[in-house]
């Protein structure tokens, strides 16, 4: 290499050390090819969409192929984190198929998604990509039937069995690797990421609606997938980005790490590119728990209050997680049902102001002739509320993890005459179009507002027709109130860094946050969550 050529190297990788790049990613590069050509590059220019694509996009859509077909022709990777609903699938089939009939994508693509989507890309493939072949990798006969996965254009398979099979994918030759709700691999350390980080598949997409849910840390984890190295060490990135931002309050780190994700990040949202969808209203109802209930609440509180006080100052936060999210479960289930709580002193009270409350905003809902999604983290209090249901004769539709034949289940709500579907959060607040639902109702707050989000939009999306009104349900002078201002500051977090370019529930919590969860209401420490 001429000393001129390795001097100029050098120096580009110290500036690139300055601003927090590691240059382990960028060595692999032919870094001086790649910049001659990104300075002759004019901008994206909308495509003309694929005649092997059956569908019209939107111009957003279009827009989102390019950018897409602009990451494939100079060799970059990154996240597609459109809003929940704007048809992150589409595009990503849309491009695909562009890119088999440039020639640019000649060995067949794997797509990672989870278990309850798998059916949802094969449909879609179907339909919008018809000359694509897809099939779908799983069950428990699967590796008899390795030869269906000769000739294809399209696998499709599950998180759940990447870790089991990993070295079954990795012998295939794969050309471009697609991670359909990428936030599975938030966690850096969890199998399945590490083992999807050894795929030898150098063409990568992430497609996710909540690429940051509670921490910086999971942002840093999907770019490591994509772009090893881009972001630096966890340690660096640590270090350099997510203190300075999440605890210090850096603007000037901040801007720079959007500065630095904005090429490799498209993020639109819904009241930007889809004006056409008719309004969201979010309107939260609080409920004062019953008499018994609130002296439930109450012994739990204090005795869980001095049992964390005791835990924080024999072990720290760091090693006491676990007990501290058991004792504020207990707390949850209090406000959502007394039944829920495994304590003796919870048995015999069958009070609940919540199931009151719903139950009666559900005869009424119903009687308008609305279409009603009723979400809860509990499995258990669908069960209860099911039990309540059948008792008034209210025809319903439930999901869980639990449910087999779930697409049958789906279609009796949407497009079958069931006014009401339960749904846990788990298995389907993410992939699902409910477009018949006009009500969410969220019997239960969640730490991480992106979660509840997705949830909603499985009605407000693409192809709804009516408003939408999103009901939470909070309990008054609880832990919930406190969970809504959590909520909040995790939101300001993901649009300051996004929009300028359980394990985690109580991420960037101190001791004094924790405590202030289980303080009483007339303490002057209660609120502090919820205002920094």
């Amino acid at each position: 290499m001429p000393r001129q050529r390795a001097g100029a190297l050098e120096e580009l990788g110290e500036r690139w050390e300055q601003q927090g790049i590691s240059v382990a990613w960028h060595e692999a590069q032919d870094v001086f090819s790649l910049a001659d050509r990104l300075r002759a590059f004019e901008g994206l220019e909308r495509p003309v969409l694929p005649p092997g694509v059956h569908a019209t996009l939107r111009p957003y859509q279009l827009d989102g192929m390019a950018w897409l077909g602009f990451l494939a022709e100079y060799g970059f990777n990154g996240i597609l984190a459109d809003d929940m609903g704007l048809g992150k699938t589409l595009q990503a089939l849309a491009h695909l198929q562009h890119e088999r009939d440039i020639g640019r994508l000649v060995k067949p693509t794997l797509i990672v998604a989870p278990t309850s989507l798998l059916g949802n890309w094969r449909r879609e493939a179907a339909r919008f990509t018809p000359n694509l072949r897809a099939v779908v990798w799983h069950g428990t006969d699967r590796k008899e039937r390795e030869h269906a996965l000769d000739g294809v254009d399209i696998v499709v398979t599950s998180y759940a069995l990447v870790t089991r099979d990993i070295e079954l994918l990795a012998a295939r030759d794969f050309g471009c690797v697609v991670l359909d709700e990428a936030q599975a691999i938030k966690n850096p350390s969890a199998k399945v990421t590490q083992a999807l980080k050894t795929l030898p598949i150098e063409r990568r997409i992430c497609l996710t609606g909540t690429p940051l849910e509670n921490h910086l840390g999971e942002l840093w984890s999907q770019f490591d997938f994509l772009m090893p190295g881009f972001l630096g060490s966890r340690k660096h990135f640590n270090r350099y980005f997510r203190t300075p931002i999440e605890t210090h309050g850096s603007e000037e780190r901040r801007d720079r790490l959007a500065a630095l994700i904005r090429p490799f990040l498209l993020r639109r949202r819904k009241e930007q590119v889809a004006t056409e969808l008719p309004p969201k209203t979010v309107i939260v109802r609080e409920v004062t728990l019953e008499p018994e209930q609130a002296r439930l609440y109450e012994s739990i509180r204090v005795s869980m209050e001095h049992r964390v006080r005791a835990l924080l100052a024999e072990r720290g936060l760091a090693r006491s997680h676990i007990e501290m999210l058991d004792a504020l479960l207990k707390l949850r289930q209090t406000c959502c049902h007394p039944a829920l709580v495994k304590l003796d002193s919870a048995r015999g009270i069958m009070e609940s102001a919540k199931t009151e409350l719903v139950m009666s905003m559900l005869e009424e809902l119903i009687d308008e002739g609305k279409k009603i999604l009723l979400f809860s983290q509990f499995t258990e209090m669908l069960g209860l509320l099911e039990r309540e249901l059948v008792e008034r004769g209210v025809r319903y539709a439930k999901l869980t993890g639990r449910t087999r034949k779930r697409d049958e289940v789906i279609d009796s709500f949407q497009h079958g005459d069931v006014p009401l579907f339960l749904i846990s959060l788990k298995a389907g607040g993410t992939g699902l179009n409910l477009t018949a639902a006009d009500t969410v109702i969220h019997y239960d707050p969640w730490w991480n507002p992106a979660v509840e989000t997705q949830a909603s939009d499985r009605a407000h999306r693409i192809g709804q027709t009516k408003p939408v009104f999103i009901y939470k349900l909070v309990a008054s002078n609880t832990v919930e109130e406190k969970i809504m201002g959590m909520q909040d500051r995790k939101r300001e977090l993901a649009a300051q860094t996004l929009e300028r370019g359980e394990s985690g529930a109580l991420a960037g919590l101190t001791s004094d946050d924790v405590l202030s969860l289980f303080a009483a209401e007339d303490d002057p420490a209660v609120g502090a969550v919820a205002t920094r």
